[in-house]
């Protein structure tokens, strides 16, 4: 193999988890204002305490269209059109879906298309729903897992094509 088309081949390879670890790292790093405080320390017997002039503020909860989630949503989508790029020209050149939930779809290129934006939608939804139930780590845990399996799809389809 040329030395370039073997340097492309481990770059091909190595993206979709470099990317996959990257957004995951970024999806579950802590927020400063959600850090623990350290204790009050106990008064000295015998000194007066001074009242705080300000009481600790409660962490504000984020909102669902924060930076990180508009970054999460963005890598989903650009994963998603990869993957529908990548199954459509291995569809065009003979081969076949591996997915039995989506093979009935790939006959037809708009239909196939239709599936991804679906699946997009889909997980920004789920997303949505865990951020109102409250439960965030879920929240940000979906598209990162979504990402995960269509950066594999991609290298997949990129490596048996």
């Amino acid at each position: 193999m040329p030395r370039t088309s073997m340097s492309m081949h481990v770059f091909v390879k190595a993206l979709p988890l470099t990317l996959v670890i990257f957004l995951s790292t970024m999806a579950f790093s802590e927020d400063p204002a959600a850090a623990p405080r350290p204790a009050p320390v106990a008064p000295v017997p015998g000194t007066a305490v001074q009242p705080s002039p300000t009481p600790p503020e409660a962490p504000q909860p984020h909102r669902f269209w924060d930076g990180k989630n508009r970054v999460l949503f963005s890598a989903t989508a650009a994963l998603s059109a990869a993957d529908f790029g990548v199954t459509r020209m291995n569809l065009a050149n003979g081969g076949r879906e591996l997915n039995p939930i989506v093979r009935p779809l790939a006959g037809n290129p708009a239909t196939l298309a239709m599936n991804f934006v679906v699946e997009t939608c889909g997980v920004v939804a789920v997303s949505y729903l865990f951020h109102r139930s409250g439960h965030h780590r879920l929240e940000r845990l979906t598209p990162v897992t979504n990402i995960a399996t269509s950066a594999f799809a991609v290298s997949y389809g990129l490596s048996h094509r």
